[in-house]
């Protein structure tokens, strides 16, 4: 059975940087790889980036060009390195995988001073 992890969550404050790091163990093909959402207080989660095996790469209008979705094939690693972080990025952040159709268990990032 397919198992997603996330790990890399933290408190950091603004315009500072995390990395957020998934992987999952025993996953099958999908043109779409895997996926970032995240998921604030009050509001429905929301995707953040994606990843498909051909590394074509689709991000937010809120994360672009401060958010970046990137793949380690030989570690089965899928990662999201997040620079100048805004408080109103403060949320559960939730590794997708597409082609098992599993969530991870989420990871919380706060952005705070």
């Amino acid at each position: 059975q397919v198992q997603v992890v996330e790990s890399g969550g933290g408190l950091v404050q603004p315009g500072g940087s995390l990395r957020l790091s998934c992987t999952a163990s025993g996953s099958i093909f999908s043109i779409y790889v895997r996926g970032w959402y995240r998921q604030a207080p009050g509001k429905q989660r929301e995707l953040v980036a994606s990843l498909t095996s051909g590394g074509t790469t689709n991000y937010a209008d809120s994360v672009k060009g401060r958010f970046t979705i990137s793949r380690d094939n030989a570690k089965d690693m899928v990662y999201l390195q997040m620079n100048s972080l805004k408080p109103e990025d403060t949320a559960v952040y939730y590794c997708y995988d597409y082609g098992s159709g599993r969530w991870g268990q989420g990871t919380q990032v706060t952005v705070s001073s």
